[in-house]
Formats: structure tokens, C-alpha cells, sequence
């Protein structure tokens, strides 16, 4: 059989959070490598107009909301605040800058050329990158997600009037009254920002509670203490129409299950119901490649597409194939499928993926929520255990004055593994690795129920309630 030439060994699509790992990854395992990206600088939506920026706002946000709501004045620390908007962005500018060079500096270190431009396939080995053909062995589609546009609603960032998330980010002021439509994370971290700097915020939900997909407890409780913050939520109601006249919006609504039309009027509308992943113009067609119906890429469990030859083939990771869109997500997968590609074992475990809301508190959770550990346990609830402690009883928590939230564990009745952990606590998001890591190791409650935690800890709540599971916790 003839050896076939080609430019690079692997060619990944796409330079956001699962692309430029895996070409990075791919480099690494000795591998002639290069990344196409069409956009201007590396690290995708995530660092460029996604999950950095939003923290950079979430966490400058939050020091203005403590001065200015009297929690700092509680702890003695009297201020008045007066909020600066153009250094706020300034410093989200200026920490993407940092780490979007920090990828270049990267692939430069690894030696992964970066091909600037749009990709679209000639056929399963050659790609063509702006006005230059490339061919790879093994090339990898890592080409995100976009904000799924809503029916009928128009959104023009640039007037700063109906937003997606991008334009929530580098809204010029704070607007009077902003509706967000969608009741999920990036609806409530973005429409968070903006309350806490004086907006009022109303949120639309189409379903019959925020957060979608989180365990029940945790999107009830939730909603209470944003509610308890001075966002309105308005459930179960379906937005129809936003019109849009000078710098007002009109949006008209009604139950999701049908009935009269309301209408409301806004400075500003964030348009927040998802994200789609991006396929259009990569010339799938060309390679005979199909979408499925909710428009991503198949793959079997290495990644592999179903286009493939003894020479190598197509892969996709990300956004575009199946499971939560989420960055972490991505680059394990990005790793995994360099790997996988190098004629190593590249595997992600995708029951153990947690999922973070960055708000104040913070909600994180991974694994089952109680709803599916019941549904895989054929509905009887005796087959599952759960303990609950309140943040309000961790001696931590206490004297920061964050009495919000809980940590929640739920385990297997008979065998005690842990098949889910839910929290609401100021620093979920960091706590929750804990449980990433004794989910991975096939941990029962008692694991982390005797595994010793250090005190004054907001992860002393994750020990208590583990031994909550076993009916014995001591702070409650």
C-alpha cells in the first residue's frame, strides 16, 4: 500500500477550549501539528466572549454589590461605592488579552502552527483554510457551539438593546431594566452581573423552573435567593415577539400552556435559550458527513466520525458532539482524543463532568441529581440515600456571612457509592472537585464521611452531609 504525503499529521478545527488542547496534546505525543481559527485570537467563545469575561464582571460585580448592599458595612468596613463601568471592562479586556496570548505563547512553545482563517473540507484528508489548502492524516472538528437564535427576535448587540451574551458583556451602561430570556446559566450569571450593578432584572422561563437539568432542590432553593436579590421570574411563560423602538424594547408573552398576551417594556433584552453547535460552512457535505437532528457530529466512544480509512480519518470533540456543552467537557475530550489519535488510550469519563453556575452563592453539582438516581433506581425511592447540611451550620460559612445554600450527597442505598453531589454554598464551584474525585474513585458516603476535612472549611458541609447519608451528622 502506497504511503500518502501530507501537510501535518493532525489538523484540529477550531482554537477554543477543546481545540487547542488537543492540538497542543497532539503535539506533545510527537505529532506534526496545526489549528485553524477564524477568529482573531485563540481560546474560542469561552475565553473571548464567554465563561473568562463573564467571571472578570461576575467577581468585579460582586465587590461593588458588597459595598453598596451593606454587607461590607456589617463587617465594619464602611465605603461608599461609586461604580466605574469603563475600568470594569477594561480589566475583562485586559485579563482575555492575558490569556488569549498565553495560547499563543502556548502553541509557539509546542511548535502547533496556528492556520488563520475559516475551514471547510475538500474531502476527508484536505481542508481549505481561508484562501490556503491544508491536508492532515487525522483531522479533528472542534468547532463550538453559538447562542441559538430565538424565533422572531432580532438581536443587534451593537445597539445594545435586544442582546445575546456577547452584548451583555460590553453593555455602555447599566440599563434601568433588563428581561433575560432563559432561566439558565447564562441568563442568570449574566443577568446577576447587571442587577448587582442597579439594574432590574426580570427573567422569562419557558419551563416550570430555572436551571434545567440541576437536581430540584437545588433550582427551587436557587431561585428563592435570587429572588431574595431582586431578580423577578416569571415560570412557565413563553416570549412571542420583541419589538424594538429607539432605545426601548417591547416584548409580549403568555403561559407556556397557552393564554392571554402580556406585554413588558426594557432597556434591555438578553436573549439566553442555549447554544447550538457550529456546522455550517465546514463542508460536511464534501465528506459525506451528516448532522443528527439536534445538529451535532456522531462519534463512537474515541471520538471517531463514521468518515474514517487506513490512512486516518475525521474526529469531533466539544460542543459539537453529544453531552453537556461545557469547557472542561471539551478539553478532556480535546486530550483524549490526541491521544486516542496517537495510537494511545484516551478516555473521558462523562458521568463524572461537574456543572457550575457562577453566581452569588455559587451552585454546583455532578453526577445523578435525586430525580434520575430514583428514575434509574425504577422509581423507588428506598434505593437511594440522601443527606442534606446547611451552609448556615459550617462555622465558616458563618463568619464570612454566607448562611445561603446547602450540600447535598445522594448514594446508592445498598452499595453506599455516591452517584451524585449537589451544593449552593459562596465557593461550590471549587468544592465541588472533591466529589469529582471521589465519584472517579468509585467512593461511598462513608469515604468522604471519614476522610478528615480541615476547619474552619466551607468542604466540612460536603463531609457532614456525606455523614448525613448515614443518618449521622453532628453540626445539625
Amino acid at each position: 500500500m502506497a504511503e500518502h504525503s501530507y501537510d501535518y499529521d493532525v489538523l484540529v478545527i477550531g482554537a477554543g477550549p477543546g481545540g487547542y488542547v488537543a492540538a497542543i496534546r497532539a503535539a506533545q505525543l510527537g505529532l506534526k501539528t496545526a489549528c485553524a481559527e477564524g477568529r482573531a485570537t485563540l481560546g474560542g467563545t469561552c475565553l473571548n466572549v464567554g465563561c473568562i469575561p463573564s467571571k472578570a464582571m461576575l467577581h468585579a460585580s460582586e465587590y461593588f454589590d458588597a459595598a453598596s448592599n451593606g454587607t461590607m458595612a456589617d463587617m465594619g468596613v464602611d465605603v461608599t461605592p461609586k461604580l466605574n463601568l469603563d475600568k470594569m471592562h477594561a480589566q475583562r479586556i485586559d485579563a482575555v488579552d492575558g490569556l488569549t496570548k498565553g495560547i499563543e505563547f502556548l502553541f509557539k512553545k509546542n511548535k502547533v502552527d496556528w492556520k488563520k482563517g475559516y475551514a471547510s473540507f475538500q474531502d476527508a484528508h484536505t481542508v481549505k483554510v481561508g484562501d490556503e489548502t491544508v491536508t492532515a492524516k487525522d483531522i479533528v472538528i472542534a468547532t463550538g457551539s453559538s447562542v441559538t437564535p430565538l424565533p422572531g427576535v432580532e438581536v443587534d448587540n451593537a445597539k445594545g438593546v435586544v442582546v445575546d451574551s456577547t452584548g451583555a458583556l460590553e453593555l455602555a451602561k447599566v440599563p434601568k431594566k433588563m428581561v433575560v430570556i432563559g432561566g439558565g446559566v447564562i441568563g442568570l450569571e449574566l443577568g446577576s452581573v447587571w442587577r448587582r450593578l442597579g439594574a432590574e432584572v426580570t427573567c422569562i422561563e419557558f419551563l416550570d423552573e430555572i436551571l434545567p437539568g440541576m437536581d430540584g432542590d437545588i433550582r427551587k432553593e436557587s431561585r428563592k435567593i435570587f429572588k431574595k436579590q431582586g431578580i423577578e421570574f416569571k415560570l412557565s411563560t413563553k416570549v412571542t415577539g420583541v419589538v424594538v423602538k429607539g432605545k426601548k424594547a417591547t416584548l409580549t408573552f403568555e403561559p407556556a400552556a397557552g393564554g392571554d398576551a402580556e406585554t413588558m417594556e426594557a432597556d434591555c433584552v438578553l436573549v439566553s435559550i442555549g447554544r447550538k453547535p457550529n456546522t455550517d460552512g465546514l463542508g460536511l457535505d464534501a465528506i459525506g458527513l451528516e448532522i443528527n437532528q439536534r445538529g451535532q457530529v456522531e462519534t463512537d466512544h474515541d471520538f471517531r466520525t463514521k468518515v474514517a480509512d487506513e490512512n486516518g480519518g475525521v474526529w469531533a470533540i466539544g460542543d459539537v458532539v453529544r453531552g453537556p456543552m461545557l469547557a472542561h467537557k471539551a478539553e478532556d475530550e480535546g486530550i483524549a482524543v490526541a491521544e486516542n489519535i496517537a495510537g494511545e488510550t484516551g478516555i473521558v469519563n462523562h458521568d463524572v463532568i461537574p456543572n457550575v453556575v457562577y453566581t452569588w452563592p455559587e451552585i454546583a453539582g455532578v453526577g445523578l441529581t435525586t430525580e434520575q438516581a430514583i428514575e434509574k433506581m425504577g422509581g423507588d425511592k428506598s434505593k437511594i440515600k440522601v443527606g442534606k447540611f446547611p451552609m448556615m451550620a459550617n462555622s465558616r460559612a458563618k463568619t464570612n456571612h454566607e448562611p445561603e445554600g446547602f450540600v447535598k450527597v445522594i448514594a446508592e442505598a445498598e452499595s453506599d457509592r455516591v452517584l451524585g453531589v449537589w451544593a449552593i454554598a459562596s465557593v461550590a464551584g471549587t468544592m465541588i472537585a472533591e466529589a469529582c474525585v471521589a465519584m472517579e474513585f468509585g467512593a461511598t458516603s462513608e469515604d468522604i464521611a471519614y476522610t478528615c476535612h480541615a476547619h474552619p472549611t466551607h468542604a466540612e458541609a460536603m463531609k457532614e452531609a456525606a455523614m448525613g447519608v448515614q443518618g449521622k451528622p453532628i453540626h445539625i
